[in-house]
C-alpha cells in the first residue's frame, strides 16, 4: 500500500485525501465516513485456556492514536487525552504519512530482553498521579479502526491487520505493527516460559465490537487484575511502616474482601501509599474487616495484583503488588463473577 504524504481536504465534514489521478467513472465512488472523536475500546474476556482452530490468532497502557488533518491525538482507554504524554509516540506518528487513520494499540516500555515491564512504564511517566513525559515507550499498534475517510471497524479483523501492515513496516522505531501468530496451547506454554504475562487470542474473522463482547480472550500465566485498596495493615518493622495492603473486589455495587499483599513494593512505593491512604482514612471500612493494626481507606486507589490463583475461601494466592493504576486509564476493578467462568 502506498503511502499518502498529501494533507488531507475538508468536505462536508469529512478528511479525504486527494486524488493522484481522475477518478475512473466504472469504479464504484465510495461513501466517506466521518471521523469519530473516540471508539470505545474492545476488550479481551480472560479464558483459562486458548481457544483452538484457525479462525483465532494471537498477540502497559492502552492507547488509541487519531491522526488527523490538525495533528496527531494519542487517547487512554478511559478516554484522557495523553499526548503530551508520549511525545516520542507521537513525534513518530506524525512521520508515517498518513492522512487520517485510528490505530488500538497498547504503550510499552521493554525491558532489556524485549518484554514489557508495567513498573517501568509506571516509573517513565512519573508515578501514580505523575505528570512525567515517557520517552521511553514505545506504541504496538495491533488494529486500525478508521482509514483515508473509511470507517474500519464493520470489517473482518484480518483485513483490518493487511491494512495496518500497509504502513507500519519495519521492526523498530516508536510506533510498530505488533506480532500476530498462530498457534494455542504451545504458544500460551512458550509465552509462560519466556516470563511473559499470558497471550491474547483475537478471531479473525469477526468486526472492531467494543466492549467484552468474547471475540478477543486473554489468557494468563500468571494472572494479573486490578483490585481496589480498602486499607493496610501497619507494621512496625516493614520498610515504610506498611505491613500489607487490603484488597477487594467488586460484586454488583459492593465490596468483596479478597486478601492483603505484602510484597512487590519498595520502601519508597510503601512509604507513598502510607500517607496517601492516611489521606483517605475513614471509620466506616468498605469490607466487615477487624483488627487492631489496620487503618481502613475510602476505595479510591486501584492496584494491579499479580497472582496465581484463588484459594478455597476466595483469597489471593500468591498475591504480589505491581503498581497503581491511573485514573485516565479507565482500569477495571475486577468483577468477582468473573470468578465462576475461570
Amino acid at each position: 500500500m502506498s503511502r499518502r504524504a498529501k494533507p488531507l481536504l475538508q468536505d462536508d465534514s469529512v478528511a479525504k485525501s486527494i486524488p493522484a489521478r481522475p477518478r475512473d467513472p466504472a469504479q464504484p465512488n465510495l461513501p466517506f465516513d466521518p471521523m469519530p472523536e473516540r471508539i470505545e475500546p474492545c476488550l479481551a474476556l480472560l479464558k483459562p485456556v486458548p481457544p483452538k482452530g484457525p479462525d483465532w490468532v494471537f498477540d502497559g497502557y492502552r492507547l488509541a492514536i487519531h491522526i488527523e488533518p490538525k495533528g496527531v491525538r494519542i487517547i487512554t482507554r478511559g478516554g484522557h487525552d495523553w499526548t503530551h504524554r508520549f511525545p516520542a509516540i507521537a513525534e513518530a506518528t506524525s512521520k508515517l504519512g498518513v492522512g487520517t487513520a485510528i490505530l488500538d494499540g497498547e504503550a510499552v516500555v521493554l525491558d532489556e530482553e524485549g518484554r514489557s515491564d508495567f513498573g517501568a512504564l509506571q516509573r517513565s511517566l512519573g508515578g501514580r498521579g505523575g505528570k512525567r513525559s515517557s520517552t521511553e515507550s514505545v506504541f504496538f499498534a495491533f488494529d486500525l479502526l478508521y482509514f483515508d475517510g473509511h470507517d474500519l471497524s464493520g470489517t473482518e479483523l484480518s483485513v483490518r491487520r493487511h491494512l495496518l501492515e500497509g504502513f507500519l513496516d519495519g521492526p523498530t522505531g516508536a510506533i510498530q505493527s505488533s506480532e500476530e501468530v498462530f498457534g494455542d496451547g504451545a504458544l500460551l506454554e512458550k509465552a509462560c516460559s519466556m516470563g511473559l504475562e499470558g497471550i491474547i487470542a483475537k478471531h479473525r474473522d469477526r468486526p472492531y465490537r467494543s466492549g467484552r463482547t468474547g471475540d478477543w480472550l486473554k489468557i494468563k500465566c500468571l494472572q494479573s487484575e486490578s483490585f481496589m485498596i480498602v486499607g493496610y495493615e501497619q507494621s512496625l518493622t516493614a520498610r515504610g511502616g506498611l505491613g500489607s495492603l487490603l484488597l477487594a473486589g467488586r460484586k454488583g455495587h459492593d465490596w468483596i474482601y479478597v486478601g492483603s499483599v505484602g510484597t512487590g513494593f519498595n520502601t519508597k512505593d510503601a512509604e507513598y501509599l502510607r500517607k496517601t491512604l492516611d489521606r483517605l482514612k475513614t471509620s466506616k471500612p468498605a469490607v466487615p474487616l477487624k483488627g487492631k493494626n489496620l487503618v481502613f481507606a475510602q476505595p479510591t486507589l486501584i492496584a494491579e495484583i499479580e497472582f496465581r490463583g484463588w484459594t478455597h475461601d476466595g483469597s489471593l494466592s500468591h498475591a504480589s503488588y505491581k503498581g497503581l493504576r491511573e485514573v485516565q486509564d479507565n482500569a477495571a476493578v475486577f468483577d468477582m463473577s468473573e470468578r465462576a467462568t475461570l
